[in-house]
């Protein structure tokens, strides 16, 4: 095996950064696949924009978004909207 500067292996390094290559690629193909279905969804009469909302809210925690609507819907009165 051979050795970079301070005892790293080549192989150990070389793996490392193909594991990554490859992840990015799937990533990159990932992200295609995304895109294609908010194009899907915005055909068939979807707001792109909204479900994307949604989906972020949906990783959060429940309180934490009623927490966050109750505030936006207090601003949004004391704005007369």
């Amino acid at each position: 095996m051979s050795e970079i500067g301070h005892n790293i292996s080549t192989e150990r390094l070389r793996s490392i950064i193909e594991r990554i290559e490859n992840l990015e690629s799937d990533r990159k193909s990932l992200a295609s696949d995304i895109k294609d279905i908010y194009t899907e969804a915005s055909s068939a009469g979807f707001d792109k924009r909204v479900l994307r909302r949604l989906i972020a809210d949906r990783k959060r925690e429940q309180a934490d978004v009623e927490e966050e609507q109750a505030l936006l819907d207090l601003y949004r009165r004391n704005l007369g909207m």
